[in-house]
């Protein structure tokens, strides 16, 4: 079933690139007494993700921040290797949190994985953002397929 606004979000851990190398953080570090946006992207370095989608909340940080967001978290389906590597290549510096959700476990635990083999990708997230306020899922944009409208940087702003 999909994560519904109301709804608690699921325990899970995403790996995360440290200063010591790869290391975890857990639901409960990134959602407990906060206000996140967690964005999701079907691949590191795919076009629109790459373009568009990260770009907007490196972007739009200070104002989501404005707005009462204490994190942007971005999560995909790849390792925390790529996840690093694309943070840097999109420079997002301090302003984005990037997640590993290595083996589609947090996307399948939101109900919200995609099968990306018509792509050659494999299991994959869908796109979508979530607004979590102390662990609970406040706004769910989930895109229709091929479509960028809902969870995009712009979006989330109107909903907070």
């Amino acid at each position: 079933m999909t994560i519904s606004v109301g709804e608690k979000m699921p325990s899970g851990t995403f790996g995360v690139m440290t200063d010591a190398g790869p290391g975890a953080v857990s639901t409960d570090e990134l959602f407990s007494g906060k206000k996140v946006v967690l964005v999701s992207v079907p691949g590191a370095f795919t076009p629109t993700c790459s373009m568009n989608h990260l770009p907007g909340f490196v972007d739009h940080a200070e104002q989501l921040q404005s707005k009462g967001v204490d994190t942007i978290a971005c999560m995909a389906v790849n390792d925390v290797f790529v996840m690093d590597a694309w943070g840097k290549d999109r420079a997002v510096g301090d302003k984005v949190t990037m997640l590993a959700d290595g083996n589609g476990d947090y996307s399948r635990a939101l109900g919200l994985e995609m099968d990306g083999t018509a792509f050659g990708m494999g299991m994959r997230g869908q796109r979508f953002a979530i607004v979590v306020d102390d662990g609970v899922a406040t706004h769910v944009g989930v895109e229709a397929p091929g479509q960028f409208e809902v969870s995009k940087a712009e979006a989330i702003l109107e909903a907070l």
